[in-house]
């Protein structure tokens, strides 16, 4: 299938998941999955930045369109889209030149976990600090962090490792 394609169909397919499935799941008051971060994780190096960046803020946006809520979403997925080449540098030591090889799946479990929960643990402060937007609830935003982060990466990790499992 044409990478394009299946970029487009995984945009269309991570943001009716979000919206209309794990938006509707909430556990302990504190625990929500936001999967969607995986197109930050999955989108290959190579591409331009721009489109990158774009196609990031334009999925967040979605996720606040439906959701009603006010870009926080496109705020904190443009941020780690922003910064995932930063982490790449910091866990993986590749550089532009390597850009074009690098696969998240051909990486060592160890970096990539890293590398993923470090994301993950950004998107989910910045958003759940812009939802609650007070230093009075500061105990608030860091268990929906904690929480939620750790439901995402178990699905994130859960849904990795059946698309990906080698026949």
């Amino acid at each position: 299938m044409n990478k394009t394609i299946y970029f487009g169909l995984l945009f269309v397919f991570l943001v009716f998941l979000q919206v209309f499935v794990l938006n509707n799941m909430l556990f302990l008051g504190y625990v929500n999955p936001y999967l969607y971060i995986i197109f930050v994780f999955l989108y290959p190096l190579k591409k331009s930045r721009f489109t990158f960046l774009l196609l990031s803020f334009l999925l967040g946006l979605s996720i606040d369109f439906f959701s009603d809520s006010g870009g926080i979403h496109a705020f904190s997925i443009l941020t780690i889209a922003y910064l995932r080449l930063f982490f790449i540098k910091v866990f993986f030591r590749k550089y532009e030149i390597d850009y074009p090889f690098f696969s998240l799946n051909l990486e060592p479990f160890g970096k990539s976990f890293n590398y993923v929960v470090t994301l993950t643990v950004i998107h989910h402060f910045i958003l759940f600090s812009l939802i609650n937007f007070s230093f009075q609830n500061i105990s608030h935003v860091i268990l929906n962090t904690l929480y939620s982060s750790v439901f995402t990466l178990v699905l994130y990790f859960l849904s990795v490792y059946i698309f990906s499992k080698k026949q």
